[in-house]
């Protein structure tokens, strides 16, 4: 069985993609968790030193594009079946992968927080529209409710975040009524709706993550468990 070393769940944008892919997938793990901070010793499991990393067996993949793959090679129901849609899917995960600079770095994800932020900058609203872009086509070219169909793939686990990211900051004004939707529809999936859950249970805080937060806007409401 894999098992699945991640991060907190109320920060860790990378190490949900894995997760909520395999979760809402039913695919079996054994999930382990550590916490950020200056004690991290991330090295006795992973090569990079960051999360995620799925360990099967003696092999190890530490980067949440490349876990999508291996785990596909076993459950090739990761990505869509069709060739058209699932060459979308890759693209878009990719694309979520390397891209989107200005939303990671002025929307840190933390999935118990609202924000109201202090400035809504050009670059940021590119990204947005150019997530909404993507998000629009895959739904209207595949028919939905998922990004690439009718069923839940490696796309819509790569675009999780987003879709927290989007409620923690107040962002879906700059969305489509579709991409909107969309939102509403993952917020209430039963995977994110676990993962929710438990990030607003951990009590442990991250400093570095905290004052990227208090950067960029104004806290109006912590679900946090204190």
């Amino acid at each position: 069985m894999y098992e699945l070393h991640i991060g907190n769940k109320n920060y860790s944008s990378w190490s949900l993609r894995p997760w909520v892919l395999l979760t809402a997938l039913d695919i079996p793990f054994v999930e382990h968790q550590h916490w950020f901070g200056p004690d991290a010793a991330f090295e006795s499991f992973s090569p990079s030193r960051l999360v995620p990393a799925l360990v099967d067996g003696k092999t190890t993949v530490w980067d949440s594009l490349a876990i999508a793959e291996y785990a596909a090679e076993d459950h090739p129901q990761i990505w869509p079946a069709a060739r058209e849609a699932r060459a979308f899917a890759r693209s878009a995960a990719a694309e979520m992968h390397s891209g989107f600079s200005t939303l990671r770095s002025q929307c840190s994800m933390t999935v118990g927080v609202r924000i109201k932020m202090f400035d809504t900058p050009p670059p940021l609203i590119r990204d947005l529209a150019r997530i909404d872009e993507l998000w629009t086509y895959g739904m209207a070219n595949f028919g939905g409710p998922y990004l690439a169909g009718g069923s839940y793939t490696a796309t819509d686990a790569f675009y999780a975040p987003v879709v927290f990211r989007v409620q923690t900051y107040g962002l879906g004004f700059h969305l489509s009524p579709e991409a909107r939707a969309y939102v509403d529809r993952m917020l209430a999936h039963p995977a994110m709706v676990r993962w929710y859950e438990a990030g607003i249970a951990e009590t442990r805080r991250d400093e570095p993550h905290e004052a990227e937060i208090a950067r960029m806007g104004e806290v109006i409401a912590d679900y946090r468990a204190k």
